[in-house]
Order: structure tokens, then C-alpha cells, then sequence
């Protein structure tokens, strides 16, 4: 995952503003917004780690007939060795012990009534090296946000994100098992687009920044049409925290702002917290939000799959070449 900050607000600067700095554009961002203290997303941080831990002292690294731990890597690490690098090449724990701790599985979700699986998989990880990308990842992206907008809608905005991912991963993926956090992360990815037009006005250098964001989300999607991504949870987080963010992360407009801090005879009153715009912005997403969450999960405990409604999205989440194929890996 990408983790540059595309968002440009210009130079911030306490003037005589009272208390609100200034871009170009001569719209205020309110200082306070900023200095939220981040502590939501280190414990987020901290979950997954842990839950790493647990993960390997659960997992059981196959022994040969000596007794040791034949082919395991890292063996010194005794009951934390990793899986032989041709089962998980990600140094981490074995499919089984997975789906042992809440991996996503459509077959048990479906038939043996798991939904929990769709918040635990969230939590989970193949192995160091997918635990570490998403970590660092959402320490770049989370804290940056919480800073802005609070633990509050960044905490919702995240793990509605992720349960929108495994929802969608569910609908299309029905062979094999999905775990991380990067349906999540793409959530928060979508609401920072989203927070982008929705408070458009009030940025400088938008274009750039709007550019920038773009490329970011397009790689990261791209990435995901590789063999053993799981690409629809990334999709479906993107498009939940793209939704939320219309609906959690608008900013009220200047003169709201403003005269809640200078007289009121010296600017126009303006009577309205948000510009119009916002407001059908978020009406439209919060409509579109609740109905795709009913129907994916009516149809998802139906036991219906998603490819049957949409014969190209496979290639959404894996591309076939000369190299792979598709249905032999997934």
C-alpha cells in the first residue's frame, strides 16, 4: 500500500483569523480539527500484532521423522518457526491454523452460520511480510486521519470498511480463505478521496492533489490483480470508506465558521453548516451504503455467487497469462 500524503492544505498559519489558518483560497481550516491525538489506530496496530502472535504459537509447523520441524523456517523460533515457504511464502502460519482462528470462509459463513468470520478475518494475517505492508500502511494513513477527523469516524470509516471488504470477498471468492486488514486500509484510501471532493473548496492545490490520490488508489487496485491477492476485498473496502467519507467527513463551509468567532454585523450570516451539495452528497451515499450492505448480505446468505450475476469481475481480482493461472492458484 502507498502511503504519501497527496493532500496539500498550503501553508497554515495563525493570523488574524481568529484562530483559523488560511489558504489561498481564502478558506479557514480550523486549527482544532487537527489536534486530535491518534491513540484508536496504534491499538488497531497492536490488535493485528497480536493477533499475529497467537496465530503462530497456535500453528503447529509439520515435523519429519525425526521429530524435528522438517522443512519450518526460522527454526530457532521453536513453536513460532513459519510454514515451509512453498506452502505460505509469506513466513507465516498454515491455511488450517487459519481458518482454525476466523479466517474467511465462504462454505463455513454460508452453511455453518459464521458470520463473525466477516469481522475476524479482518484481524488476521498470512505472515510477516502481509502484516508488516498493511501495518505501516495504516500508521502513515490511520494516524494522519484520526489527527484530523477524530477516533470516532475514523474507527467507523474503518471497520465498516473492512466488513464491506469481506462481504464483497465473500460474494466472489467461495474456494479458498481470505484474511488482513487491507480491505480496511482501502477504506480509508476511498474516505480520503471522498473527503477530497466533498470539501473541495477549501484546498489548495486540489488538482495536484486529487491526481496524486488517484494514482495512489489506481496502483494499489492494479496490484490486486495479481495471483493470491484478494482484490474484491480491496474493492469493496474502497467503495465503503468512498461512501462514508461523503457521509462522516464533510467540513463545515467559511462563513459558518466564521461567525461563530467575530460579530456578526461585520459578514454575511450564513444559516446553513454545510453547502448544498454536501448535504445531497451525503444523503445519495448514506441511501446507496445501507442498500448495498442489505443486498450483498440478503444474497451472500443465500449462498449466491457473485460471479453469476457478473461474468468478467473475476478478472477484477486475478488477470490469467502465460505466467499463472488463474484457476489453478485461486
Amino acid at each position: 500500500m502507498a502511503t504519501e500524503d497527496p493532500e496539500n492544505r498550503g501553508d497554515k498559519r495563525r493570523g488574524s483569523n481568529n484562530g483559523y489558518s488560511t489558504t489561498p483560497s481564502s478558506y479557514p481550516i480550523e486549527e482544532s480539527e487537527t489536534q486530535w491525538t491518534s491513540w484508536l489506530v496504534p491499538i488497531f496496530v497492536v490488535i493485528n500484532i497480536a493477533m499475529f502472535i497467537v496465530v503462530m504459537y497456535v500453528n503447529d509447523c509439520p515435523k519429519n521423522n525425526s521429530g524435528f520441524q522438517g522443512n519450518c523456517v526460522a527454526r530457532f523460533l521453536g513453536r513460532f518457526s513459519f510454514q515451509p515457504l512453498k506452502e505460505n511464502p509469506l513466513f507465516g502460519a498454515s491455511s488450517s491454523t487459519l481458518k482454525k482462528l476466523g479466517a474467511l470462509e465462504w462454505d463455513k459463513v454460508v452453511h455453518r452460520h459464521q458470520g463473525w468470520r466477516l469481522v475476524t478475518c479482518i484481524w488476521l494475517h498470512a505472515g510477516v511480510i502481509h502484516l508488516l505492508v498493511n501495518m505501516l500502511s495504516l500508521v502513515f494513513i490511520g494516524i494522519r486521519l484520526e489527527q484530523q477527523f477524530g477516533f470516532v469516524r475514523i474507527g467507523i470509516t474503518y471497520l465498516f470498511s473492512g466488513f464491506g471488504g469481506s462481504i464483497l470477498s465473500a460474494l466472489f471468492i467461495q474456494n479458498n480463505i481470505s484474511v488482513g486488514a487491507s480491505g480496511a486500509l482501502f477504506g480509508l484510501l476511498g474516505a480520503m478521496l471522498s473527503e477530497l471532493l466533498t470539501n473541495w473548496t477549501i484546498y489548495t492545490n486540489k488538482a495536484a492533489a486529487l491526481l496524486t490520490l488517484l494514482i495512489i488508489i489506481v496502483i494499489n487496485l492494479g496490484l490486486g490483480i495479481l495471483p493470491r491477492v484478494d482484490n474484491f476485498a480491496h474493492i469493496g473496502g474502497f467503495l465503503t470508506g468512498f461512501l462514508l467519507g461523503f457521509v462522516l467527513l464533510p467540513r463545515p463551509q467559511f462563513g459558518w465558521l466564521e461567525q461563530r468567532s467575530v460579530p456578526t454585523s461585520t459578514i454575511p450570516i450564513v444559516r446553513s453548516k454545510y453547502k448544498p451539495y454536501q448535504y445531497v452528497l451525503w444523503l445519495i451515499s448514506l441511501v446507496i451504503l445501507i442498500a448495498g450492505f442489505v443486498v450483498a448480505l440478503v444474497m451472500l446468505f443465500r449462498g449466491e455467487n457473485g460471479n453469476h450475476h457478473c461474468h468478467w469481475c473475476h478478472y477484477l481480482s486475478c488477470i490469467p497469462t502465460s505466467k499463472w493461472d488463474c484457476d489453478e492458484i485461486n
